[in-house]
């Protein structure tokens, strides 16, 4: 059977395409997981494990981990906004910590994309350890099509 990602004609296959993106290369390391999405976000879930500390005094997630889970929710937020997945790179995300993630919790990441031009995508959103109230960190980024496509 295929395991890529495919995209019905109404849009991205977010679950088939979560699970397959998920599992693999360094998201799958994580340990990643889909959380939930709407018609312009993603949420996902980075786990909390011993071996992605920052610091074994402090107990909570490094930083490099959490901007690994907002980039990852950040292409998954524009590839549902598109309504279809086409090559994307980074070209620039900020992360702002507000405060460390609550020790041996789960950090959920979750991105807006809140607009598509015909060659980037601007995207915002926020990270917490179990209430969005409380933020751990906030996103802004910008993403851009390569290979020469256009992104709508």
């Amino acid at each position: 059977m295929d395991e890529r990602p495919t995209f019905a004609a109404d849009g991205f296959d977010v679950a088939r395409a979560a699970a397959l993106m998920l599992a693999q290369g360094h998201a799958g390391w994580l340990g990643l997981r889909y959380h939930a999405h709407g018609p312009d976000w993603a949420e996902l879930e980075l786990p909390w494990r011993a071996d992605l500390i920052g610091e074994d005094a402090r107990q909570v997630l490094a930083s490099g981990p959490i901007v690994s889970l907002m980039d990852m929710a950040s292409g998954m937020s524009v590839w549902i906004k598109m309504g279809a997945f086409k090559a994307i790179a980074t070209l620039d995300l900020r992360v702002d910590y507000v405060r460390p993630a609550r020790p041996g919790h789960a950090v959920i990441g979750r991105v807006e994309c809140y607009r598509v031009t015909r060659s980037a995508a601007f995207v915002r959103g926020m990270a917490h350890d179990g209430d969005p109230g409380d933020p751990v960190a906030h996103v802004a980024g910008c993403f851009m099509a390569i290979m020469g496509m256009r992104l709508p």
